[in-house]
């Protein structure tokens, strides 16, 4: 098999992460494009000791570490989101943020997070806290819930609940998430995309973003629905079965780029 090939499973999770830590698929989509850039001109640098997406993501970490990709969000075209994302990246530091990421969102042990930012686990811990206090000292926000199974919906409400925020409901179809979105206009929506009179949560989503801005967090057992390197996609996305401190990293993260998600 090919190293081509070989990667290819774990670019799409990839993408995810660095739109995660840029705030922005466009600039998550630049480093990894750069990435793999430099793993073409030079395949014998790819590391071999280790496993394929082990030595993927310390690749991208060598990129991102080193590397003056411009990614200027006051471009022509920038959303807000985009300009908050990088006001707000100048209050934690990249290596917090990539520790929290890689931990809590990609599922990799401290160890291997040691390996890929050159950190013993021990300073691996430190700057998952450390991110997390820093998060954490954000307002609250009203969340809005759109999942059809209700052991999950409770769940996500109780993680929302924990936080700190306020959760304005759980919809279940998706007539109701935009009923409910409109009445209650949230600062952040946790959407599901398959609901329980077969609608679609992506659709919610489309209209819901069609009256106003707000930041959205897919949870989905089918995440290649919504990975397809196609634009646009969500820049943050969870995979069913989820664990709650995934949860929590991906709603901390959505805040933490978003600048209208205060409570008023």
């Amino acid at each position: 098999m090919t190293l081509a090939a070989k990667l290819a499973p774990h670019l799409p999770l990839l993408r995810r992460y660095a739109r995660a830590l840029t705030g922005t698929q466009r600039d998550g989509d630049t480093y990894v494009r750069a990435a793999l850039e430099a793993i073409v001109s030079a395949p014998q640098d790819f590391p071999s000791d280790v496993d394929e997406r082990l030595a993927l993501y310390r690749t991208f970490h060598v990129i991102w570490a080193s590397s003056n990709i411009d990614v200027d969000s006051e471009q022509p075209g920038a959303s807000d989101f985009e300009r908050a994302a990088h006001q707000r990246l100048a209050a934690i530091t990249p290596l917090s943020r990539q520790a929290l990421l890689l931990t809590a969102m990609e599922g990799f042990s401290h160890e291997d997070v040691g390996y890929l930012i050159d950190l013993d686990p021990d300073g691996v811990s430190g700057l998952v806290k450390e991110a997390m206090d820093e998060i954490g000292r954000q307002t609250r926000t009203r969340v809005l819930i759109i999942e059809d199974e209700p052991i999950i919906g409770m769940d996500l409400d109780s993680i929302v609940r924990d936080l700190g925020h306020d959760v304005t409901g759980i919809a279940v179809t998706r007539d109701e998430a935009v009923a409910l979105a409109i009445e209650s206009q949230p600062g952040l929506v946790l959407a599901d995309i398959q609901l329980a009179d077969d609608s679609s949560g992506i659709d919610a989503v489309k209209e819901i973003l069609s009256r106003f801005t707000v930041p959205v967090i897919f949870i989905t057992a089918f995440p290649e629905r919504l990975l397809t390197g196609e634009r646009p996609e969500p820049t943050f996305l969870i995979t069913k079965p989820f664990q709650r401190s995934t949860v929590s990293a991906a709603i901390a993260q959505a805040l933490f780029f978003n600048s209208t998600a205060a409570m008023q």
